[in-house]
């Protein structure tokens, strides 16, 4: 926290996959921090990005079994710091619940999220590959008929490839008052590995723009 100009590299962080809140690496209010090349495996996300991070990249790490990689949550308190410039590149996620995630709360709290950019990304049995969720509400801890007042913009999702394991390959759940805007999905290639009926897409106060293939079809 409160950080600039850290490097991680060549990291291991390991943690039982059943156990709560044991995010990998959380990084907030920091600018210019890099995780490259390093393996985390654990039982909530594998790396967090919270309010006021500032140009953050991430590659070639390899997540598995927890939450993914996510930007959030966002939006739980007051006067929570913009976030900009999140990069995360050539990344392989297995096993998790998530794949690439951006979290806010149902709350009276507002923000920004913008400039995020999650590209070459290889999904591997992973419940929700692409997700955004503007009603992230664990524990019931809200009031979900509130939406979120966190302004999502300009987000891509480029050349993502591999399994799911929900026929919802891709969810875009955007605000309803603070609808996500410029949000691009590009060359995306996934499977669903399960039983349950064609692999989808499912958006709401969003339209993203598709270029280059899209499977599932976007929204």
């Amino acid at each position: 926290m409160g950080s600039e100009n850290v490097t991680f590299q060549h990291f291991t962080v390991i943690a039982p996959g059943h156990s709560i809140n044991t995010d990998g690496i959380h990084i907030g209010r920091s600018k210019r921090i890099n995780i490259i090349d390093s393996d985390i495996i654990t039982g909530d996300d594998c790396i967090s990005i919270g309010d006021g991070s500032q140009q953050i990249r991430i590659t070639k790490v390899r997540c598995g079994q927890g939450h993914g990689i996510s930007v959030g949550s966002l939006g739980k308190y007051e006067k929570e710091d913009p976030v900009v410039g999140i990069f995360v590149r050539n990344c392989t996620v297995y096993d998790t619940d998530n794949g690439v995630r951006i979290k806010t709360w149902p709350a009276l709290h507002g923000g920004i999220a913008s400039d995020m950019h999650f590209e070459d990304i290889i999904m591997k049995n992973v419940s929700n590959p692409i997700l955004i969720d503007q009603v992230y509400c664990p524990w019931n801890q809200c009031n979900p008929k509130i939406p979120s007042k966190v302004k999502i913009n300009n987000v891509s999702f480029k050349n993502i490839q591999g399994s799911s394991t929900t026929p919802i390959a891709i969810r875009l759940n955007c605000s309803s008052i603070v609808p996500c805007e410029k949000v691009e999905l590009a060359n995306i290639n996934l499977k669903y590995i399960g039983a349950d009926g064609p692999i989808k897409s499912l958006c709401a106060n969003v339209k993203p723009r598709l270029i280059g293939q899209s499977i599932p079809l976007g929204c």
